[in-house]
């Protein structure tokens, strides 16, 4: 009879968390700014159609790196619950707080009782009246969940991004300017630091949806032409 070899849960646990986090950092870094306008969110990400950034419900919105298919069936199940909540109780019901708690359960358990962790990291902001107002949520692939405040900065060499971007963010920032900072950003993080608009994949998340634009619905996907009208405006 064959022996297994013994692995200690502190060392399995540390194979899976390297290999998570050497997943994650091989991705393009997607960064979210809380400002004076609402939240912007912007990734660098070349393809048209295969988002890292989506709208959740009303004013929640989603942003990830990692493994594609990993991250995208998270967000689907996101707006499933998100959808199931608001019908059955009410809109308001919906918030980002309840909905990093369910990813968080999600990440969890697969990181525990799964042969392979989920190589993803996610973002679930959530606009409010006031910036004060504002929800950033950062989770893990390990199921661990950090209240942010101001800007998240996920994948590629996050660190070193998260410096450019916090030298510069300001409350009063609109969102030109947050975007501007972000595309700065993600210029450390890259071998050519001017980002071609259509490299760029931009979201907001609109604080004045409801007066400007009649909708509760915050969330607003900018084209190639909005985000180059954008990066042209002076500060």
């Amino acid at each position: 009879m064959t022996q297994q070899f013994y692995v200690s849960p502190e060392q399995l646990m540390k194979d899976r968390a390297d290999f998570a986090r050497k997943g994650i950092a091989r991705g393009r870094s997607v960064i979210v700014v809380s400002c004076e306008d609402g939240i912007a969110l912007v990734a660098e990400n070349p393809s048209p159609s295969l988002h890292k950034i989506g709208e959740i419900y009303d004013k929640i919105a989603f942003a990830a790196v990692g493994k594609y298919n990993e991250f995208e069936s998270l967000r689907q199940a996101g707006v499933r619950y998100a959808d199931v909540r608001g019908y059955s109780y009410d809109r308001d019901d919906v918030t980002a707080r309840g909905l990093a708690s369910v990813y968080a359960q999600s990440l969890g358990a697969v990181f525990t009782a799964e042969q392979k962790p989920f190589e993803v990291e996610l973002a679930v902001a959530e606009v409010g009246a006031s910036q004060d107002r504002d929800h950033l949520y950062r989770l893990t692939f390990d199921g661990s969940i950090a209240d942010e405040h101001g800007f998240i900065v996920m994948g590629g060499q996050a660190d070193k991004v998260s410096g450019a971007v916090e030298a510069g963010w300001q409350r009063d920032l609109s969102f030109a300017a947050a975007i501007r900072l972000a595309v700065k950003g993600l210029g450390t993080d890259n071998e050519s630091p001017e980002l071609p608009a259509k490299a760029l994949e931009v979201a907001v998340l609109d604080r004045a949806s409801e007066s400007s634009r009649g909708t509760r619905r915050a969330f607003r996907r900018l084209s190639d032409v909005d985000v180059m009208e954008l990066l042209a405006e002076e500060n």
